[in-house]
């Protein structure tokens, strides 16, 4: 079963803004820097933490009611993680004047 041309590029250019979004956030949790870029990192990660367990909890809860087998994407789960994190740290970044 062959894709159109169309749907491969748009797949291509989501995994390209995906990876990039990934070595985004694990370059701006390892560079050093400042205080000040260190509490917008630490915010950030926090933020990204807490989103990221409190949809683990929603998402074991419904299927715990639902009586259905646990099936988490982890490559999903991973970019959703970076989207957020990258929200969040552009979020503190204005808040915090970074």
């Amino acid at each position: 079963m062959n894709m159109p041309l169309g749907a491969i590029i748009f797949l291509l250019v989501v995994l390209l803004v995906f990876t990039s979004l990934d070595i985004f956030m694990l370059v701006s949790l390892l560079m050093p820097g400042d205080e000040r870029n260190q509490i917008i990192v630490w915010k950030a990660s926090s933020f990204t933490l807490l989103a990221m367990v409190g949809a683990n909890i929603l998402d074991v809860i419904e299927n715990f009611v639902r009586a259905q087998p646990m099936a988490q994407n982890p490559f999903v789960q991973l970019e959703i993680a970076a989207i957020i994190y990258f929200v969040a740290l552009l979020f503190y970044r204005k808040r915090l004047g970074g």
